[in-house]
């Protein structure tokens, strides 16, 4: 026969949870769902950020695509863009001074995607130069006298199309009829049949960070653009411009 005491034991084991119990339990049971709530949101949104545009931290390097060249943006570079010194032109980087070595030319498009230029340290003061030296300078690289394509020759070089001829100069050398351009001189016609000089291209630069802009076009007009105008709006027609 069982005690009273084991029986008042019996009866405590068999009464239903009280209220303050089942409280409790729900409580405990809101925070495991909260939690387990948070855990579930949270990785689903690494795994979006990781599958939504997974070059975007790679693109965030400052680097922009023009054309077939990469290169650094001028923000990225810390210049600040310069006005354009003639009205409606765009202003574009073309180089930076540490990329440039006296009497090795470059190539660039400007204003238009269509009309090549080319820009070259010379090594000796020029008219219109930049540069600690005012040595750098550019112009249309399309020949006045028929529309070719010349080429930079530096001083005591020859034309691969002419070894009778010697530059006594820095200057640009048309191997369709011998047209000559003195660089140092603003591109002032020196020898052929060129009519006029070259068009120069203004350029500006940013002595903090070294960069050289591209800002504006001189006259005469370049070749095949209203040829031989003064008025270099036509420069801009006829074309797609440089960005």
């Amino acid at each position: 026969m069982a005690s009273p005491e084991s029986e008042r034991n019996q009866d405590s084991d068999n009464k239903p949870p009280t209220e303050g119990s089942d409280e409790s339990r729900r409580n405990i049971l809101r925070i495991a769902l909260g939690i387990g709530v948070f855990l579930l949101v949270g990785g689903i949104g690494a795994v979006a950020k990781s599958l939504i545009s997974p070059g975007a931290q790679a693109a965030g390097g400052g680097t922009t695509t023009s054309g077939t060249e990469t290169t650094q943006s001028s923000a990225s570079q810390g210049g600040t863009l310069p006005p354009p010194a003639t009205p409606g032109f765009p202003v574009i980087l073309v180089a930076n001074l540490n990329d440039l070595e006296a009497d090795n030319p470059i190539t660039f498009n400007y204003p238009l995607e269509e009309t090549p230029n080319i820009l070259v340290k010379l090594g000796q003061q020029a008219e219109g130069g930049v540069g600690p030296q005012n040595d750098i300078v550019a112009f249309s690289q399309i020949c006045q006298h028929l529309g070719c394509i010349y080429a930079f020759q530096k001083s005591g070089s020859s034309p691969s199309c002419d070894s009778s001829y010697t530059a006594s100069g820095p200057v640009g050398y048309c191997c369709c009829h011998g047209s000559v351009y003195d660089l140092l001189s603003g591109a002032k016609v020196v020898g052929g049949p060129a009519p006029r000089p070259q068009p120069q291209v203004i350029l500006s630069l940013d002595s903090s960070t070294g960069n050289i802009y591209a800002t504006g076009m001189t006259s005469p007009t370049i070749f095949g653009y209203n040829t031989g105008s003064n008025d270099v709006s036509s420069d801009l027609q006829g074309g797609t411009l440089v960005s």
